[in-house]
């Protein structure tokens, strides 16, 4: 999914052999994610109702964002895609449950499912994967991470009902599952909403 590209040429260099080079100022969207199960995919779908002002997450774009990283050259995608391959922590399972918008205390424009409730081996993982992107040389941002799925977009005009659908399903729970591996993806926008191309899956190491 991430391939070795070459280093660009001197600038002034307009002769064919330099012509690869303009593919290494390619970039992509990309972030880093835990794909959820078909079975789990499932499990949610009784939480999507019509609601007017809220856009429902197709199915099969539902994850649990581990690092957002933005547009990434290809450069550093190939350097970085070797480090996460060495990531290792034991497989673990996640539970989920607790419905919540962000963000917090203003008009909510996400509505989301939490996952993990403070789980160790999900921070140890999601801190092994900043430590293996960084050693790319690759910056991220400092938000505190908030593991969650997101079910749906607010627009402003969403008003109580949302309210009311929140309260209706307070006691959800939704299924555990296991995490053996993790994803990166790469993320096109397109007016119609973001599009997830899953780029390469990385099977979580244990020495």
């Amino acid at each position: 999914m991430i391939e070795n590209l070459p280093e660009a040429g001197h600038e002034c260099a307009m002769t064919a052999p330099d012509a690869p080079a303009a593919a290494t100022n390619t970039t992509e969207r990309l972030f880093i994610a835990l794909s959820l199960p078909e079975a789990v995919r499932t499990a949610l779908l009784p939480l999507v109702e019509p609601i007017h002002g809220l856009t429902w997450t197709r199915p099969e774009q539902m994850h649990v964002t581990l690092r957002f990283l933005g547009d990434v050259r290809a450069e550093e995608a190939a350097a970085m895609a070797d480090r996460l391959a060495q990531v290792q922590v034991a497989p673990f399972v996640l539970p989920m449950e607790g419905l919540g918008t962000f963000p917090p205390n203003r008009p909510p424009r996400v509505l989301w499912l939490g996952v993990g409730a403070g789980h160790p081996r999900l921070f140890q993982l999601r801190q092994r994967i900043d430590d293996a992107v960084l050693g790319a040389g690759i910056d991220l941002d400092v938000r505190t991470f908030h593991p969650h799925v997101t079910l749906a977009r607010c627009t402003e005009s969403v008003g109580p009902a949302l309210a009311h659908w929140m309260h209706a399903h307070r006691e959800f729970v939704g299924p555990s599952f296991r995490v053996e591996s993790f994803d990166l993806y790469a993320s096109e926008l397109r007016p119609s909403g973001a599009v997830h191309t899953l780029k390469r899956r990385f099977p979580l190491a244990t020495g």
